[in-house]
């Protein structure tokens, strides 16, 4: 009996003596070191690939991000669907119209959201709202009809956003990525948003074509994918460009 309780004693010991040694290596010092080997040879990866000016973060090379119209202090401002600005209530339970301050019924309030800035080229839409913690697609299969409503309804707006025929409005202009991440849009999207982008700013249209195709990035090893341009590199690139 003495013996069966040392060997379980024994083994009991043994036991935690090898949790506790795998707990340091693995749950501590492993990661410890890819962490140091990460920021050692692969920093601009590690941290996220992202992207400063100035000093100041704006986004990541490798997530997409809205460029939509905002107030002085940099807070996203909100239209009904109309495109008439509104404020929440002071409950935030509904919203007001700013010109002349009378509640909007529960269904105009289903409408609310933010605008595009005509001042900026616009990545494609994203079925998470941008939300790196909720990436993911819509998941509608190409005959769904909410899915082809959903595709109508962007393309005329994709048209009249930037005065062009909806003919030439490409796929992507209107189509989330798998991810709803993705920072790049294809060369014709970002072409058929020059002449907005260049009016908007007062910019000759020349120069900021030009602007676009510097920054169009070729097919993966030449052949895989299509031309695409990373929509905030061209961003940054224009915000310079307009001083």
């Amino acid at each position: 009996m003495a013996t069966n309780f040392t060997t379980r004693i024994r083994v009991l010991g043994a036991s935690l003596r090898a949790f506790l040694v795998l707990t340091v290596l693995l749950g501590v010092l492993y990661p410890l070191s890819m962490t140091g080997v990460a920021q050692a040879f692969f920093k601009d990866k590690a941290d996220g690939s992202s992207v400063s000016v100035a000093g100041k973060d704006v986004g990541s090379s490798l997530i997409g991000q809205a460029f939509d119209l905002v107030d002085a202090k940099g807070a996203p401002r909100v239209f009904d669907a109309d495109g008439r600005e509104v404020l929440a209530t002071a409950d935030g339970a509904g919203y007001t119209y700013l010109d002349s301050g009378a509640v909007l019924t529960a269904e105009q309030g289903e409408g609310v959201g933010p605008l595009p800035d005509p001042k900026w080229f616009q990545p494609r839409p994203s079925a998470s709202n941008y939300d790196a913690l909720a990436s993911g697609a819509s998941n509608y299969g190409p005959e769904n009809p909410v899915f082809v409503k959903l595709v109508t309804e962007r393309k005329a707006r994709v048209a009249k956003f930037n005065g062009v025929a909806e003919d030439r409005v490409p796929v992507d202009a209107v189509t989330a990525s798998g991810s709803g991440l993705d920072p790049h849009i294809s060369k014709a999207y970002a072409l058929i948003q020059v002449d907005r982008v260049a009016r908007e700013r007062g910019l000759d249209v020349a120069k900021v074509r030009s602007l676009v195709n510097a920054h169009v990035d070729g097919p993966n090893l030449g052949f895989l994918g299509q031309e695409r341009v990373n929509v905030l590199d061209l961003d940054i690139a224009l915000a310079k460009l307009a001083g």
